[in-house]
Parts: C-alpha cells; structure tokens; sequence
C-alpha cells in the first residue's frame, strides 16, 4: 500500500451508518490504553452533539466490518448509548489498516512513547518490514524509528513503571545507557519517587555508572622518630656510661656492627659487685 493514495481513498468513500454491534475491533489497535474519565466525557458530548468525525472501516473476507480507527468513538459512542455510528468504508487490506490506524494516532499523537514503540515493533514483525520500510511507510526517518525500538530494550515492569507515572520518552531514554536491568528498575524507582527531571535523570544515571569511590579513612597515625643521625644515640650511651663509672658503677658496653645493625649490650653488675670506694 502506498500512503499517498490515502486521501483518495477517503474521498472516494461514502459515509455509512453501520450498528456499532456489527464494528469488529481492530486487532492491531495501537492504543492500548484509555482513560475512564475522559471516555465519560466524551460520551457525554457524543450524546449531545454526535460525533463529528466518522469512524474508518474496512470490509473483512468474512463480509463483516473491521475499525480502522476511531476506537475512543466507537466505544464512547456505546456508553452514549447510540445504536448506530457514522463510518467511512476504506479499500485496504490488513497491513494497510494497521498502518492507517498507526498513522491516524500518530497524527492526532494519541499514543503514548511506549504504545508508539510496541505498535511499531508489532507492524515490523506481523509484516516483515526493514526499519528502512517501515520508517518510509510511516513518513519518519529511519533513525527515528530505530530510537523509538529501542526503548523497548527496558524491561516491560520500567516502562510501566514510567509511563504511568507521567515521565516523558527522555526519561527513558536515559535510563538506556543502564545495561542491567536491577539498575533499570532502581533508577526508575527514583525517578518516579524524587520526581526527578530529565537532566537530574541523566545525571542520576552517571552516578551509576561510575560511582564515585569513598574516601579513604582515617586512621590516626602512630608517632614516629626521626633518626637524623645515630651517632647521636650511640654518643649518649657513651656519656651514660662514663656517669655510671664516675659514680662507681663498673659497666661496660660491647658493640658490635653488621650491615643491618648495630648491637649494643650493655652489663651492669649488681650491687653487691660493685667496688667500695
């Protein structure tokens, strides 16, 4: 299918009334999500103004009707109560519904980043198309197509996780450059907690991956004495000695020198050895 025969293919539509009862769903909807609240009040002003917009089907091989798009109207429509729905009938085939359908969200930026990735990644593998394909259906860059793939590499609990708590496609994108998946999850959660920004996010990340060491303790240090010069020493034990001699001590020092060391012993006799003077 090529999209640029879309419009005529709308044109040359002619806009049915079809029981919303008799409308399959589309099985390759990309939207998965929708909020209670805002289908309420769409019901509501279904009930007082209609809807506007027709829905797009397309005819099945069954000769039944398959949605296209326009799912938030069709079910809006069945809360409103209304039997019947305004509908356009498009000539396209499966992958060319899928795509309309991808393409109309796309445009009306229905999707959230993570229901954008999936929808792609599903209209990649149910088709077999090349990023370069699909990229080229869809009217984006390849480049484009493959970072928005590439969010689908977080574990599916994260982008819950981050989608539901608001974060924006940044915050994912961020939390990437985390290979393990522990890490993921433990940046994600304090994301969502500290309702951190994308830059804080970011930082947050660097933080993770080159933590920062600890610094060293401190351990008080022993005091130590500096030897400027042994002699020093070894001239006090000589004048100790000679005071002990002066004083009638008879003792003696016997030295003896290697490479390591010096080795000094010293004898002192008893008193009852000593000389009476």
């Amino acid at each position: 299918m090529i999209l640029g025969r879309t419009k005529g293919l709308y044109e040359r539509s002619k806009v049915l009334f079809l029981p919303v009862d008799a409308i399959q769903p589309n099985p390759n909807q990309p939207r998965r999500t929708f909020a209670p609240d805002a289908l309420e009040e769409l019901a509501q002003s279904i009930g007082r103004h209609g809807i506007l917009q027709p829905l797009s089907v397309r005819r099945t091989l069954s000769g039944g009707y398959e949605l296209i798009a326009g799912e938030r109207r069709l079910r809006a429509a069945r809360l409103a109560g209304l039997e019947e729905v305004p509908c356009l009938l498009v000539g396209v085939d499966e992958e060319g519904s899928s795509l309309l359908a991808l393409i109309e969200n796309l445009q009306r930026r229905d999707l959230d980043f993570v229901e954008e990735a999936s929808a792609l990644r599903r209209l990649i593998d149910a088709y077999g198309l090349s990023q370069e394909e699909a990229a080229r259906r869809l009217g984006k860059s390849q480049s484009a197509v493959a970072n928005k793939l590439r969010l689908l590499r977080l574990p599916e609990d994260v982008l819950a996780l981050l989608r539901d708590h608001g974060c924006s496609e940044r915050h994912a994108r961020a939390l990437l450059r985390l290979n393990q998946p522990d890490l993921q999850r433990q940046a994600a959660k304090q994301v969502v907690e500290e309702e951190l920004t994308v830059s804080r996010t970011e930082a947050l990340v660097e933080e993770l991956l080159h933590p920062k060491a600890p610094p060293p303790s401190k351990v008080r240090a022993k005091p130590r004495v500096l030897l400027k010069d042994v002699r020093l020493f070894l001239n006090a034990v000589t004048r100790g000695l000679a005071l002990m001699k002066d004083a009638g001590v008879n003792a003696q020092c016997d030295r003896q020198d290697s490479d390591e060391e010096i080795l000094l012993t010293i004898h002192i006799p008893n008193r009852s050895n000593r000389k009476e003077g």
